[in-house]
């Protein structure tokens, strides 16, 4: 059984997490040959000193050729040659990928370890289950962690909770006082449809939930495009097309629940009208801010979970606002 080399010193790249830093010391190696007897043999050896989920099997340069796993080994014939029964594609990945793509593609496969390779397609090292399953949980934590604001270190989210009180203003109040603006700019939209209002106070009555609707919708897509755009292998066109799609598909079917309900209410066919045709295109637009915002802040080397903070709600009320009063402006009249 032979140890590999420690990928870490020729494949790390500096500041960024990849694969190679996941690799369990020892990985069960076999070659074409091989059988699984012998194999079953290399597993006794190896103990529990490495991976044996997984079974490599390679040439003599380390080339990957396929593997076998834990299952082949318990249900094959002792005389069986691994290179006979081996899984010649096997998913792989390169030591530099990502390890949530490592993860990702594990959980795709229905696989319990994955083989790294180098750019030669040499056989550097395994990850195992214990390893992928460290990398989803903190990928998981991590996530929630910025969605929820936190930053990454722990020793920094320690400070941001325990420092003086006009220390915690001093981070908080400029996120608020953009909010503070937006709401300006919310309440001058409102205020050009002063008119409209007055003449139909029942518009007023629907502006809380317009903008609730739409700050979810948005905020579920930016949950899912923060997690999302780093996997994905969609280029944004066809993200942002299905998402549109999706958003419209959400925005008609909540209108068809509202439009007879305000109807019935209210006794106006056209202010069920506004309402649901408001709804609509309001969610349709709040679907696709909310994966478009995030790729943006992406794109400018920023961290896509402040796409759910303040500037995306900012936007998506102002907007919902301006929609439903246009809205109501072509349709009451």
């Amino acid at each position: 059984m032979k140890r590999p080399a420690d990928p870490r010193r020729d494949h790390e790249a500096p500041g960024r997490e990849t694969c190679a830093e996941h690799l369990s010391p020892r990985a069960l190696l076999a070659h074409e040959d091989d059988t699984v007897e012998t194999v079953r043999h290399s597993v006794r050896r190896l103990g529990r000193n490495g991976v044996w989920e997984l079974v490599c099997v390679v040439d003599q340069d380390r080339h990957l050729l396929g593997t076998l796993s834990a299952r082949d080994l318990l249900v094959l014939p002792d005389a069986a040659r691994a290179g006979a029964c081996m899984d010649r594609q096997p998913p792989s990945v390169r030591a530099s990928a990502e390890p949530e793509q490592m993860a990702s593609m594990a959980l795709h496969h229905g696989v319990a370890a994955m083989p790294v390779l180098d750019e030669q397609g040499r056989l550097l090292g395994v990850a195992g289950p214990a390893a992928l399953m460290d990398i989803l949980r903190r990928e998981h934590v991590s996530d929630l962690h910025r969605l929820a604001g936190i930053t990454r270190e722990t020793r920094k989210a320690r400070q941001a909770i325990e420092e003086p009180p006009l220390r915690r203003v001093r981070h908080r109040l400029p996120w608020l006082l953009v909010g503070l603006a937006g709401s300006m700019l919310a309440t001058l939209v409102v205020s050009r449809f002063e008119a409209s209002i007055a003449e139909r106070t029942a518009l007023a009555f629907f502006v809380p939930g317009l903008v609730y609707l739409a700050d979810a919708i948005g905020t579920q897509t930016e949950a899912v495009a923060v997690r999302g755009l780093s996997i994905s292998r969609m280029g944004l066109a066809r993200l942002a097309s299905g998402e549109l799609r999706s958003g419209l598909l959400i925005g008609l079917l909540l209108a068809l629940l509202v439009f007879p309900m305000v109807w019935w209410v209210f006794g106006d066919a056209r202010l069920a009208a506004t309402v649901g045709a408001a709804l609509a295109a309001a969610s349709t637009v709040a679907s696709l801010l909310g994966l478009l915002l995030p790729w943006a802040l992406q794109r400018r080397g920023l961290d896509p979970a402040y796409g759910s903070g303040p500037l995306a709600t900012i936007i998506q009320d102002v907007l919902s606002l301006l929609i439903y009063f246009l809205c109501a402006a072509a349709i009451l009249g």
